[in-house]
């Protein structure tokens, strides 16, 4: 199973992660996954499709959300929001390796109720570097 990095009580983030691993995510106490991985992104990857049908089985919430190279949309934010927001308890993202889905969820953070500083902090103390998009973070923040 890939390494699972907790960002806090909410929020964990992923590299891919299998079919055949939503029994144990759930028996972990995830309650919801989002795959912010376009399908057919790496030959081999498994579908979203496929993640679903699982996290579904497993009794998971599924969201996809995914994020190409060509960066982040206000709409993938809200609906990374909205995903967080729905779950009753904790999330884990997924990704190649798990950056995207950190992203994501830090710029989703920022505009809801975020401080750009503690999710930094956030993204440091699990091997993220959110300095790239702190530009972001603190004009999604200053919104509020």
């Amino acid at each position: 199973m890939a390494v699972i990095r907790r960002i806090d009580d909410h929020i964990s983030v992923a590299p891919q992660i299998q079919p055949e691993d939503l029994a144990a995510i759930a028996a972990a106490g995830f309650t919801a996954i989002v795959n912010n991985r376009p399908d057919d992104e790496d030959a081999g990857q498994p579908s979203g499709a496929a993640i679903r049908a699982a996290a579904e089985a497993a009794g998971l919430a599924y969201s996809a959300i995914p994020v190409t190279q060509s960066g982040f949309s206000h709409p993938q934010i809200d609906a990374m929001a909205a995903a967080l927001a729905a779950s009753p308890g904790p999330v884990l993202a997924y990704c190649r390796s798990g950056t995207r889905s950190c992203n994501l969820w830090a710029l989703a953070t920022a505009k809801t109720d975020g401080h750009p500083d503690t999710l930094m902090a956030k993204a440091a103390a699990t091997g993220y570097d959110l300095t790239g998009i702190r530009p972001l973070l603190d004009a999604l923040s200053s919104g509020r």
